[in-house]
């Protein structure tokens, strides 16, 4: 029997179609978009022939549902592991395989995730990668925006791995199960092991690699979310446009029987027009060492200054000039260090006090690069502005500003010393607790383990190990609410209501049969080309979940009816519900669009072709393989 369209289902289709609008238009931020809409569908629940919009008591469950408190407790998982340092660790592994060029960066990132994916929710990876990729884009310089969009889409297309990797195909043997009891014998389906869709999901992971591999200098925003904190920037650009000094950050080997040996940095400082800004010998690494220290080789040396006057010097010395940071990486990574200014207060102990009676580098932690006092700069090299000075041996007046090299945790502990005042404030002042990696660590293999080998849901499972976390102290409580991203959570607890709406209201199964007629006597690949469509349609405006309760019947029955497999039917419903990337509306983009500072468009002119290059690649390795 057809269903009649009713007035009920008209409101909910002029609901869907001014969302739509909304978010491809951006007249309001997308988060306050799904709030308005989701009031808007409280208020229209009021009247009594609209009652089925948000039947009573539901409006506001979608702050409580499964899947948005999973996201809270991945983030907060994802915190802790940042904060154990952990992530910091996997971003240089990461970059010391893929180096600085995205074409690189891209396949290593986005595989690792989608891999992750498959064994773990989509967006539970996601989160779990955004600070590594957060970390990778500031220390390449490469826009966040141009990572993090692979990596998301990748993490999707992960999920169609493996029968545990998205929730409808979690789902999927449970629909066929209830299926097959209303089924003649001779028509009953098969259930599918959890490894059956891994040639699919693995041909549509590489398939999305590959995508933004050759493509992704046109598909992907270059300009979006760059980091724009001074204390951030490049140490060549601040020193330049500040204070006139020209320098770079390069690293140096010094190889054994060099004759360097026995001199002080301060020696080849001053003679060379540089600082020496690090020391790494025997295993040790030193950050901003004396300047009375002794170069013993081999070593390698950090150093700031033109890297033309570094490489003379090396040319002089018979030294390797390293084309890009390595052992130093980590250590000097605009995340981790930088340039930072610095007064002295009027009533500082340090006042008529030098750099080298206070042992500044030992004692503070910063190497001190200048000192800008009145209207001029003292600084240990020279430049076209000013001569040289030996600012070691400068006494400290009240209001100097000195300009320091810096690790940002020693600049955080400035900020409680009254003999300074720090001017710079934009810097991280995370505090890492190394200490605290074991906790982390164990807290995350207990998720792990919950959400892989035992029955509670997946946001519970997620919540042990993030209160794991916030217990032993590998994240304090106000840290944790600041890792959770909230514009992500109030967008996907508001549109829930919106995707009850459409299945309560019988508006998803009108869709569905509107299509079905429309199709008429196609053959079987084209009804299953159709399903597939559907499925992807219905995906973007309710619940992936829903989507496939919803449309794994209708497949099955017109597979049964057109002489196809039920089965495969059943199956192109519950992978076509992962080819969620035209809109934000997945959790998997919800997450990444605040971060990378994405508009609806990005992901309309990127996830267009990502759709039809899924519904392509999908069905034909579904039928090659079945």
């Amino acid at each position: 029997m057809p269903i009649e369209l009713t007035f009920e289902m008209m409101v909910v289709l002029a609901i869907l179609v001014t969302t739509i609008v909304l978010f491809v238009t951006e007249i309001f931020r997308i988060d306050l978009t799904a709030i308005l809409i989701m009031i808007l569908l409280g208020v229209l629940s009021q009247f009594p022939s609209l009652q089925n919009l948000a039947r009573e008591g539901q409006l506001f469950d979608g702050f409580a549902s499964n899947a948005v408190i999973s996201i809270i407790a991945v983030m907060i998982i994802g915190a802790g592991l940042d904060k154990a340092g952990l992530m910091s660790k996997v971003a240089g592994a990461i970059l010391r395989f893929g180096g600085k060029t995205e074409v690189r960066l891209i396949p290593i990132i986005s595989g690792t995730v989608g891999v992750i994916s498959s064994f773990m929710q989509n967006v539970g990876a996601a989160a779990l990668f955004l600070p590594v990729v957060s970390r990778i884009s500031v220390r390449t310089e490469l826009p966040l925006a141009r990572l993090l969009m692979p990596m998301g889409f990748c993490a999707i297309l992960g999920g169609t791995i493996s029968m545990v990797g998205s929730s409808p195909l979690i789902l999927l043997n449970d629909l066929i199960d209830g299926l097959n009891k209303t089924l003649p014998i001779h028509q009953k389906m098969d259930t599918f092991s959890l490894f059956s869709v891994t040639p699919i999901g693995l041909c549509l992971l590489i398939s999305g690699i590959i995508y933004f591999v050759i493509f992704g200098r046109w598909v992907l925003p270059s300009d979006r979310n760059r980091d724009e904190g001074s204390s951030a920037k490049s140490v060549k650009d601040y020193l330049k446009k500040i204070y006139g000094l020209k320098s770079d950050l390069v690293e140096v080997v010094v190889p054994e029987g060099s004759i360097l040996r026995g001199q002080t940095f301060a020696d080849i400082m001053i003679a060379h027009n540089l600082y020496i800004v690090g020391s790494y010998h025997r295993g040790q690494r030193w950050f901003t060492p004396q300047l009375t220290t002794k170069i013993e080789d081999p070593c390698r040396l950090a150093i700031l200054g033109r890297r033309k006057v570094v490489q003379t010097m090396a040319d002089d010395y018979g030294l390797l000039v390293l084309p890009e940071l390595d052992i130093f990486a980590e250590a000097y990574a605009p995340t981790v260090a930088g340039v930072a200014e610095i007064v002295i207060p009027p009533d500082s102990d340090l006042i008529g006090k030098t750099a080298r009676d206070i042992a500044m580098r030992k004692t503070y932690g910063i190497g001190l690069l200048a000192i800008h006092r009145s209207d001029e700069t003292l600084s240990l090299v020279e430049t076209a502005e000013h001569k040289a000075s030996n600012i070691s041996r400068e006494a400290f007046r009240a209001g100097d500003t000195l300009v320091a090299f810096t690790a940002w945790n020693s600049l955080a502990r400035l900020t409680k010393d009254r003999n300074f005042v720090v001017v710079t404030s934009d810097f991280p002042m995370e505090e890492l607790r190394p200490n605290k990696v074991i906790w982390a660590v164990f807290f995350f293999m207990v998720a792990f383990a919950l959400v892989l080998f035992s029955d509670l849901r997946l946001s519970l499972a997620l919540l042990v190990g993030a209160a794991g976390m916030i217990a032993t102290r590998v994240l304090r409580v106000d840290e944790a609410y600041e890792a959770i991203n909230w514009s992500t959570v109030f967008l996907l607890a508001s549109l829930i209501p919106l995707g009850q709406a459409v299945q309560n209201t019988g508006t998803a199964a009108w869709i569905a049969e509107q299509v079905l007629n429309l199709l008429g006597e196609w053959p079987v690949w084209g009804l299953q080309v159709g399903v597939a469509a559907l499925a992807t349609v219905f995906t973007l405006v309710m619940s992936n979940v829903g989507a496939t309760v919803l449309l794994v019947p209708l497949a099955v029955s017109i597979a049964l009816a057109a002489g196809g497999d039920p089965a495969i039917f059943a199956l192109t419903v519950a992978i076509s519900t992962s080819n969620s990337f035209l809109i934000p509306t997945h959790q998997v983009n919800a997450l990444i669009m605040g971060p990378a500072g994405y508009k609806v468009v990005d992901f309309l002119r990127s996830g267009g072709i990502m759709t039809i290059l899924f519904l392509i690649v999908s069905l034909v390795v579904t039928n090659l393989i079945f």
